[in-house]
């Protein structure tokens, strides 16, 4: 078994999709790769196969290895509930709510099972990749670190530091992060990787030549900017532009919720050719729509507070005046209802909320979890449906006795008698495409263009691989693995 561990010099250098291409690659190879991440903090997440909770990326890796999906993969996963307080989920289950004191001492606690997780990777697989948090320069983090060095050094494996070109100021953030790190954190970083470039490489040449010889670490390549390219974000909401839209669109909106959890759900509405998706801030006005989305929330009833402040109550009563359509998935759904109930401060406070009132339904939040992967068929016109379903909720009312879904064991949300509003659980509800396709013409769309998401998930990560194997020395991380070029 061998280790190899991805840090970056910020957030959102491009660890994860780094990672992701290197499993890929490995996996291309016939050699047995699992993604590893000790720490994550993140409201996208997964189900995995042993029906835990794990954050969204290494699922999209572990996809991308060849391999299902295990709680192993990413033993801590913080999911920010507050500014400063988040849920702390430990080896797939939550076992409470913390503030950022008190997580900052129970980390010892959490290293126990990060390592416990990581020991049984390593021995199912030949090569384990981790990918660490945010930046290992965070120096008011490095005590009890298990997210980035305290990690690396613990487990004694190499590592790799990867900066994004596109933020600026490349070099400094690599040579000042080397800076920042302990001599033995420094011996340990085996090489550099700059990422999403574009332009003439022989105008950078000259700063790289700079940063080897400064650092005395080599550059291992530059990676270009893929154009277009399309991974499921780890945690922050994606703004980045999707496919240039045809003459034939629907307009749909999604409140940018506070603590909106899985925008994942978006990403196909996102990259749809006949879909215009627009995420709409506090202070922008609320436009006309087609469809309205209540996308799913890590605290439901602040949350709804937050809808009912900026107008997004009136908002939704006229939409259904003039026979808009409106659907809300898990937290959203929830708000669909007539009231929530958090007797025991499950997401924050205890108490309850009266609800929007669209469907005849109650909800009580209830410390367990439920987390299961799903598939069946939408109640619409039986399109086939796959998802999963991640809440603390239990809802109960005539409303869901015309369930949105029925699934292999069990039904599933609930549909107007009206068939305006489409209330569920399931998350993924757009990504097979004969279910999005169906939900578009519910909502108004004539006619569309072929789409198939995860078809355009898998083309990206194959050219994500690809480009990996063409601009960085693979030669020198499959020596840093010690495994032979196959």
């Amino acid at each position: 078994m061998s280790t190899l561990m991805v840090q970056g010099t910020t957030s959102d250098a491009g660890k994860s999709a780094f990672v992701t291409g290197l499993c890929r690659i490995l996996s291309r190879q016939g050699i047995r790769v699992a993604p590893f991440k000790p720490q994550n903090m993140a409201l996208n997440s997964a189900v995995t196969s042993d029906a835990g909770e794990i954050g969204r990326a290494q699922a999209i890796q572990a996809y991308a290895a060849g391999i299902e999906t295990h709680t192993d993969m990413n033993p801590v996963l913080l999911k920010p509930n507050s500014d400063t307080g988040s849920q702390i989920i430990i080896q797939g289950k939550a076992i409470g709510n913390m503030d950022a004191r008190e997580y900052h001492d129970y980390k010892a606690i959490a290293r126990e099972a990060v390592f416990d997780s990581y020991t049984r990777l390593c021995k199912q697989f030949d090569v384990v990749l981790v990918e660490g948090a945010g930046s290992p320069a965070e120096i008011n983090l490095r005590h009890n670190d298990i997210a980035n060095m305290g990690f690396a050094e613990q487990a004694n494996c190499p590592v790799l530091l990867i900066a994004d070109i596109e933020r600026g100021g490349v070099f400094a953030h690599l040579a000042g992060t080397l800076a920042l790190l302990t001599e033995t954190e420094r011996e340990r970083v085996a090489g550099m990787v700059i990422n999403r470039f574009r332009g003439e490489f022989s105008l950078l040449k000259p700063g790289v030549d700079w940063l080897q010889e400064h650092t005395s670490k080599p550059v291992l390549g530059v990676l270009p900017y893929l154009h277009k390219l399309h991974l499921e974000a780890e945690d922050s909401l994606n703004r980045q532009d999707g496919e240039s839209l045809s003459a034939n669109v629907i307009n749909v909106i999604v409140p940018a919720l506070p603590r909106l959890s899985n925008h994942t759900d978006f990403d196909a509405l996102r990259l749809h050719p006949n879909v215009n998706l627009q995420f709409i801030e506090a202070e922008q006005t609320i436009p006309p729509a087609d469809l309205i989305v209540l996308p799913g929330s890590k605290s439901v009833r602040s949350d709804l507070a937050w809808l009912r402040k900026h107008g997004w109550e009136q908002a939704i009563q006229r939409h259904l005046r003039y026979q808009g359509k409106v659907i809300g998935i898990c937290g959203g759904f929830q708000m669909l209802g007539t009231a929530i109930h958090d007797p025991h401060g499950i997401e924050s406070t205890a108490g309850s909320s009266e609800g929007l009132n669209l469907l005849d339904m109650q909800t009580m939040l209830t410390q367990q979890k439920t987390l299961c992967n799903v598939e069946g068929v939408l109640n619409l016109d039986q399109s086939a449906v796959k998802g999963y379903e991640i809440h603390a909720g239990i809802s109960s009312g005539p409303a869901l006795d015309f369930p949105a879904v029925s699934l292999r064991d069990k039904t599933d949300g609930a549909f107007s008698r009206d068939g305006q509003i489409l209330g569920t659980y399931i998350h993924g509800l757009f990504d097979s495409a004969p279910a999005c396709q169906s939900l578009l013409k519910w909502a108004g769309l004539n006619s569309s263009e072929s789409f198939d998401y995860m078809a355009r998930r898998e083309t990206d990560i194959q050219r994500l691989a690809d480009s990996i194997e063409q601009h960085i020395d693979m030669r020198e991380i499959l020596r840093l693995l010690e495994i032979n070029n196959r």
